[in-house]
């Protein structure tokens, strides 16, 4: 069976780190099963090229974030992990109190239930102390927390290279290798 991943885009600037996604993990030939929010649907279309028609292709699956009936709500669903990216807060806040109103909540708690892995790229900032909490909990329950934070060692020339550098610590959180950007002393 070939991997499979969930992929959740929600509202928070950046839809681009979730676009780049789909598009490394389609390269390496993994299943992906992607949830879109309303807001993650707005962004794409404010702060892309791309049409919510391109963004869906480069996914295997998609289902609708109301959809708590979709394959990947059940624990029973195998699948290596997720990655909600970008996270808004209110997703990060779903998640850390198991507030299942949706289908982006739901599967990130069923990956955390089941002992997978779940990557949460929250994009905000600043951060007050709420915020911090709730990040917190989320790494309690079992998440990863990975704020897009660029590193700079490996002389990125381009915003996708900024972008790269994010999803490839992703992809190491997740155990997909990967050449996206150049590690520490090569």
């Amino acid at each position: 069976m070939p991997k499979r991943m969930v992929v959740a885009i929600t509202g928070a600037s950046g839809v681009i780190y979730g676009v780049r996604m789909l598009e490394h993990l389609k390269r390496q030939a993994v299943e992906t099963h992607l949830i879109i929010s309303d807001a993650g649907k707005r962004n794409i279309r404010i702060e892309t090229d791309y049409t919510l028609p391109e963004v869906e292709k480069l996914a295997d699956h998609v289902y609708g974030n109301e959809d708590i009936g979709a394959p990947v709500a059940s624990g029973s669903f195998i699948m290596e992990g997720m990655v909600v990216v970008p996270c808004t807060i209110k997703t990060l806040s779903g998640i850390a109190n198991s507030y299942s109103d949706n289908l982006i909540v739901r599967a990130a708690d069923v990956t955390l239930k089941e002992n997978r892995k779940l990557v949460l790229v929250v994009r905000e900032t600043p951060l007050h102390k709420g915020h911090l909490r709730l990040l917190s909990q989320a790494a309690e329950a079992g998440a990863h927390i990975l704020p897009p934070m660029p590193a700079f060692y490996s002389r990125p020339e381009t915003i996708e290279d900024l972008i790269d550098q994010t999803i490839g610590k992703a992809f190491d959180l997740l155990g997909i290798e990967h050449q996206l950007f150049k590690r520490w002393g090569e």
